[in-house]
Order: structure tokens, then sequence, then C-alpha cells
């Protein structure tokens, strides 16, 4: 099933198209690292979150962020 088929309704209004372009495992999480349109993004996610859904290189994925605070920082 593509991401297309499979419409969800989710209250994270930062949802962005992304292509799996590789995945580090650890002990506990693994870091999968994302093209977003040119732009890299790595998530730090479980084990399980990793291979439940069967991600691979080149998995069409939606990057859903969900944060409640963002920090920036600028030198003085």
């Amino acid at each position: 099933m593509s991401i297309k088929e499979n419409v969800m309704r989710l209250s994270a209004r930062n949802k962005i198209p992304a292509t799996v372009t590789g995945i580090t495992h650890g002990e506990a999480t693994a870091n999968v690292e994302l093209d977003a349109g040119g732009v890299r993004l790595v998530a730090s996610i479980t084990q399980e979150a990793a291979r439940e859904p069967g991600l691979s290189q080149g998995s069409q994925v939606i990057a859903v962020i969900k944060a409640s605070d963002l920090i920036l920082a600028v030198e003085d």
C-alpha cells in the first residue's frame, strides 16, 4: 500500500514528504536519514519503530514533526 492510498488525519501540522536514504541501527535506537526535497533530516526512533513498517533505503515516508518547544540560538 502506498502512502497516497493510506489517508490519515493527524493533528500535527508539520508533515514533510521524504525518502529514506539510509538507516543506522544502534542497540536501542535507529537513526533514519531522510531526503526531504534536498534537505537532510535524521529521525532517531526505536528499533521496533524502524522494523515494524519495513523501512528501507528508498522508502517513501512522511516525517511528522510534533514538538512542544523549539529553541533557536544565535551568537552575540
